[in-house]
């Protein structure tokens, strides 16, 4: 069984906002005077809240602004299957309807199928049943699948997935069952958005386990609770809780198992992993069906272009003193005025190292920064009091500003060359030519950009780039998710990638005048040809780049068979 449990407030709590312990001990009391169903193993056994419950209930119950109000409105649970998160979002419908003193109270389950919404309405419904005073104190209406709670006027209700009939609800509370069946967003939207916004403090208590459909309204919530679990958003009103095992953690390794279902060997035993695992080794199907609902791994997923523990590896401070003078060359890439503007430099390995230095520099208007970490959750305000980005007076960057900041930085560095995206950029570029900068018109295309996307991705594999763990600059390289075209050539894509990701693209630009020049200086320079039948690059003849080629599986029995028969000297 799990220690005992020691709370201590998320730190998502708001400055002004204030732990009310009474009001989350009187959530966590009653939950705890609840029994278990009698479909559970747990039949009739109180039910005793485990760690991870206790810290949501604690959390989302006794968290509240200055007025009094919770602060959390919307609850995200994604953990894996059997954790005990439907009980859990039943025990929350109850008090919801019983126990937090709202008259009138409109509680729903909602799912992709009045069937689905029924699974924790029934608990919900059993265990008020088991509990002689909620039982005397509710109506119960098996027909429509409702339960009135007399003392208030209140009552919970499993409803159909239909649309119709639903934009009139005044919600006090919505719990959505497993969102990963969810086809689209518009039940999910007319449920969770505005319908309870008529109450006080109303909540969305969302549960779930990982789905395969990134382009669904689950992987949308599933990454905005990363967003924000990472700290890239911001959203007060939001609760985040994801357990979940990265992609590259080993999916058999127990530590993995324990670390990430929080009622491992509780709810579910250990040795039913062990079990599941060992089966699962010689069946492709039970591998992914483990995955995805045992360690709540996303396997259809994109997968974002860089591995970031890697990246994170050149998070060493860098010393702006030692990089006065040295060569370095520019990225610039402007995107549009009222948007994010990015200018890199990128530093070529001194003598002593191979590592490159990267240092970025981003822009935002000033006058709609306010609305736009509101409408997009991101801290673009506390990177600016920061000091990691900078604001321009207005709604739209101008660009005078960043030649300023240019000529600036081209007094303290020695920059080489300023690779710019012709898009946006020529009045700019010629400006700044005329300030003695070179200029290189640097092309989107995947001919332009591919080499010097791969060599900075073996950068960042090889722990070769360094950039101090600037905040934004790694925002927009998680964000980056790429285009491959029929020759294996890559691009970063702004369409597929969710968030902002002009940094990153800069960084490339820069990163590409930095290689060619490097090459020159070291008698590396000369035509570059890529070989779209072999998948070969090459450099005056010299193969520098060439695919790994994999033994086939027909060509390895064939193999198999030879040697058994004749040794391993054919």
């Amino acid at each position: 069984m799990a220690g005992e449990f020691i709370y201590s407030p998320t730190r998502f709590m708001e400055p002004d906002s204030r732990y009310n312990e009474k009001k989350a001990d009187h959530a966590v009391a009653f939950i705890e005077q609840l029994k278990h169903i009698k479909t559970s193993e747990w039949a009739g056994k109180p039910f005793k809240l485990l760690p991870w419950q206790e810290q949501i209930i604690r959390d989302i119950f006794g968290i509240v602004k200055p007025n009094g109000a919770r602060q959390f409105r919307h609850c995200f649970v994604e953990v894996p299957k059997k954790s005990g998160k439907s009980e859990l979002a039943a025990a929350v419908a109850l008090y919801l309807l019983c126990a937090d003193q709202e008259q009138g109270a409109e509680i729903y389950s909602v799912a992709n199928d009045r069937e689905q919404a029924a699974i924790v309405f029934n608990l919900a419904q059993q265990m008020a049943q088991d509990n002689p005073i909620i039982r005397k104190l509710c109506k119960f209406v098996d027909s429509r699948k409702r339960i009135i709670f007399k003392p208030t006027n209140s009552f919970y209700a499993a409803i159909s997935s239909e649309v119709k009939n639903k934009y009139g609800l005044n919600c006090h509370g919505v719990i959505f069952d497993e969102l990963l069946g969810q086809t689209e967003r518009k039940l999910y939207d007319t449920m969770t958005i505005g319908s309870g916004s008529a109450r006080r403090q109303p909540l969305n208590f969302v549960i779930t386990t990982a789905g395969q459909d990134r382009n669904s309204i689950c992987y949308e919530e599933h990454c905005y609770a990363l967003d924000l679990l990472q700290g890239r958003k911001i959203d007060p009103s939001y609760y985040p809780v994801v357990f979940a095992a990265r992609d590259d953690e080993e999916w058999t390794d127990p530590a993995v198992w324990k670390r990430v279902n929080p009622s491992f060997g509780i709810t579910v035993p250990e040795d039913f992993y062990h079990s599941f695992v060992n089966r699962a080794k010689t069946n492709v199907a039970l591998e992914s069906e483990f995955r995805q609902f045992y360690l709540n791994q996303w396997l259809n997923s994109a997968k974002r272009w860089l591995p970031m523990d890697k990246y994170d590896k050149g998070n060493t401070p860098i010393d702006l003193e030692k990089l006065k003078g040295r060569p370095c060359y520019g990225g610039l890439d402007l995107a549009s005025t009222d948007d994010i503007a990015a200018f890199v430099l990128v530093f070529p390995p001194d003598e002593m190292n191979g590592e490159y230095h990267v240092l970025p520099f981003f822009w935002i208007p000033e006058e709609n920064m306010h609305q736009r970490v509101k409408n997009h959750r991101v801290p673009y305000a506390q990177w600016a009091r920061d000091g990691h980005l900078e604001t321009t007076e207005g709604n739209i960057i101008y660009y005078d500003f960043i030649e300023r900041k240019v000529a600036e930085l081209g007094k303290i560095y020695n920059i080489r060359e300023i690779s710019y995206d012709r898009w946006g950029a020529e009045q700019m570029s010629q400006n700044l030519k005329a300030n003695g900068f070179e200029m290189v018109d640097f092309g989107q295309g995947f001919q332009s950009i591919s080499q010097p996307s791969k060599e900075l991705h073996r950068l960042v594999l090889d722990e070769r780039l360094i950039h101090g763990g600037h905040p934004v600059l790694r925002w927009m390289f998680e964000n980056v998710y790429i285009e491959t075209d029929a020759a294996a050539n890559i691009k970063p894509s702004k369409k597929k990638s969710r968030e902002k990701i002009d940094g990153a693209v800069a960084t490339i630009m820069a990163l590409d005048r930095a290689i060619i020049r490097e090459d020159e200086k070291k008698g590396k320079g000369g035509i570059v040809v890529y070989d779209a039948d072999t998948d070969t690059i090459t450099r005056n003849g010299e193969v520098i780049d060439a695919p790994v080629v994999r033994e086939s599986d027909t060509d390895r029995r064939r193999r198999i068979e030879r040697e058994a028969m004749f040794g391993d000297g054919l």
